[in-house]
């Protein structure tokens, strides 16, 4: 059976995609501050409170799934733009896109008595239609509470990532992602992984964030709940990683549905936020002559 690696928050990007591209998943531990844990746990809590059970055994019958952090929550989109993890998603998926984009934000608490998810990759969000050679996504867990073998850490295959789609994990392959609370699972969107069964008395509660192509279609619908009256007020990074710009020079744009003026009438998401793109975009990659 392959171990779960661990790296310290001050790791070598190069040796943690490494380990990504050949395991599917590791752990950076003790990265978030008790600060940072605390605002965003306090930010939260009513939502998570306020949050209803999943509705079958995927979503967990135990289990609550609050989104729309980034509306939600200041201090959750510190996580989101973490830059040691903005980098790593960005070198692991540039073979594939110019650009990325948030994926999802999700708090996912589960309760005493919750069983076991289903093994899974999530990259079939995309249903079965991506050639296994793309990775589509990068994705994060970030411990608010221990991570125990006991509350339900994370079950992880390492190397399930280069398998056959056919190919069923064991219990035997199968690791849990015990780490202490601030630390941070990253794993990829082709390896099997699945919720574990909490046999504690306690809450196990992690943030899920998660980043894929720019040219695909997200999970959680950015501009739903993040909408541009709550967006415009962020930072323009933050705002790009929504999806509020261009994946490139002809995927984005849009029309004011109220009438024609006097500009272009296909203009750039960032038009909608009261702002100019950053950068200009070029036609070159669609240019075949």
């Amino acid at each position: 059976m392959a171990a779960l690696v661990y790296f310290d928050a001050d790791a070598d990007n190069e040796e943690i995609l490494e380990v990504l591209r050949e395991d599917g998943a590791c752990v950076l531990v003790d990265v978030m501050d008790e600060n940072l844990k605390s605002r965003v746990n306090d930010e939260l809590q009513p939502f998570i409170e306020a949050t209803p059970h999943g509705r079958d055994d995927f979503t967990g019958r135990l289990t609550g799934r609050t989104g729309a952090l980034v509306a939600r929550s200041e201090a959750s989109r510190e996580l989101v733009m973490h830059s040691t993890v903005t980098d790593l998603a960005r070198q692991f998926l540039e073979p594939y896109t110019d650009k990325i984009q948030l994926h999802l934000t999700q708090i996912i608490n589960i309760q005493p008595g919750q069983g076991v998810q289903p093994r899974h990759r999530d990259r079939l969000a995309w249903g079965g239609y991506l050639p296994s050679d793309i990775e589509p996504q990068f994705n994060t867990m970030w411990a608010l509470t221990d991570f125990t073998e006991e509350n339900g850490a994370t079950r992880v295959v390492p190397g399930s990532v280069s398998w056959p789609t056919d190919r069923r994990a064991t219990d035997e392959e199968t690791i849990q992602a015990v780490m202490t609370a601030g630390s941070v699972l990253l794993y990829s969107g082709s390896v099997i992984h699945g919720g574990g069964e909490n046999l504690s008395d306690s809450d196990r509660t992690g943030v899920n964030i998660t980043y894929c192509l720019g040219w695909l279609r997200t999970e959680e619908n950015q501009y739903l709940s993040c909408p541009p009256h709550v967006a415009k007020e962020l930072d323009l990074e933050l705002q790009e990683l929504l999806g509020y710009t261009m994946g490139s020079y002809a995927l984005g744009y849009y029309s004011d549905p109220e009438g024609v003026t006097d500009v272009n009438d296909l203009r750039p998401p960032e038009f909608v936020l009261g702002r100019s793109p950053r950068e200009k975009a070029s036609s070159a990659g669609l240019i075949t002559d």
